[in-house]
């Protein structure tokens, strides 16, 4: 085994369609071996795990470096699922862009047409928060821009989304899994990815418990008591906030904070959970209010990445290699024989896949020499 370190630099380009295609295919033939060999679930636990999915990616036949591995793999997902799902109790919403924006429709159209365990507003409900935490409650400088939900006829789901920092040009995944977190609000991420990790304000982690109940308590309070103590803050001349701060007071308007405050004094949330579901609570209403917890009240949030893996990424420009596309064709047709000799058994299901993993050694044998 050869173990080493892989610089990987930023290329664009676009996945070409011919090679989507071919994705598609080779995806809808993995997702019914992976479901009959582990069901539903078990496709779930895997697109979780990032090196999992980012293996997936290549074995797809995407580029080793490729930055647009996790939007095309998803979309890929999504294609293959899309008239295999009521066989399969399988299913996927969402997407890049604007296309993210219609998950909870999606979600909805879903449910009218196959049969789901509980209530699909869940779903949505789910959907909604785990796209709201990582694009209000974890504030790392990365803005979500895509959102694939994918889940089960028994209600179980799994979250893949990614955010881009303008500034740096790099990329952050994150990954969610329904039956391995208790709740939304408190480290509720299965994987966050990232080769650049720096301080993010954090209301999700276990340590921001303070931080959580303080910011409810504000948000219960009249805005314009909120408003009062911001407008305080800002007339002192010498106060000094610690460089971690991304957003500083200075960068807030009280007026505006008020508000969108407006929305949940009238809500009075419970908690930190109904505070972040309530509408319009937003980035900067959040900042706010944990600037307040920490300069007033003594209780700050935690500052601490929640980035704990490294993961590839770069362009689509044919590196190391070009895909052979008649030998993509050809793993296509081999995993459906394979699938179709798995059916017979469990015997002869571990034949098949032993059979495809003698085939890959020979293919590679064969392009070494």
């Amino acid at each position: 085994m050869r173990t080493g370190i892989a610089n990987l630099p930023l290329h664009g380009g676009k996945c070409p369609p011919w090679l989507f295609e071919r994705m598609v295919k080779m995806t809808r033939a993995f997702l019914e071996v992976m479901i009959t060999d582990a069901g539903t679930e078990g496709v779930l636990a895997r697109v979780s795990d990032p090196f999992w999915f980012q293996a997936f990616g290549c074995v797809l036949g995407f580029d080793w470096h490729s930055s647009g591995l996790t939007t095309t793999v998803c979309g890929a997902l999504k294609e293959a699922l899309r008239d295999r799902a009521g066989q399969l109790g399988l299913f996927a919403a969402g997407g890049k862009g604007k296309t993210s924006r219609q998950t909870p429709h999606e979600i909805q159209l879903i449910a009218e047409h196959y049969p789901l365990a509980g209530d699909p507003g869940e779903l949505v409900f789910a959907s909604r928060m785990a796209a709201k935490v990582d694009n209000s409650a974890v504030q790392d400088g990365y803005q979500i821009y895509h959102h694939t939900f994918i889940f089960n006829n028994r209600g179980q789901w799994a979250v893949v989304q990614q955010g881009m920092n303008e500034q740096n040009g790099w990329a952050r995944r994150y990954h969610w899994l329904s039956t391995t977190f208790k709740d939304f609000i408190c480290e509720p991420h299965q994987a966050v990815c990232c080769d650049h990790r720096g301080e993010a304000l954090n209301l999700v982690a276990l340590e921001s418990d303070p931080a959580r109940k303080v910011i409810t308590e504000l948000s219960r309070e009249e805005p314009e008591k909120i408003v009062k103590e911001l407008n305080r803050l800002q007339e002192k001349a010498l106060l000094q906030l610690p460089a971690r701060h991304r957003v500083a007071l200075s960068d807030l308007n009280p007026r505006k904070i008020g508000s969108v405050l407006l929305k949940s004094y009238a809500r009075q949330p419970e908690n930190f959970r109904a505070l972040l579901a309530t509408e319009g609570i937003g980035p900067k209403a959040l900042r706010a209010l944990s600037l307040l917890s920490e300069l007033v009240y003594g209780t700050p949030p935690s500052y601490r990445d929640p980035a704990r893996y490294s993961y590839a990424h770069g362009g689509k420009d044919g590196h190391p290699y070009p895909v052979d596309r008649t030998l993509y064709d050809q793993s296509i047709a081999f995993l459906q024989k394979a699938l179709t000799e798995s059916r017979l058994g469990r015997t002869e299901k571990i034949e098949a896949f032993r059979r495809l993993a003698r085939w890959e050694r020979e293919q590679e044998n064969a392009r070494q020499h």
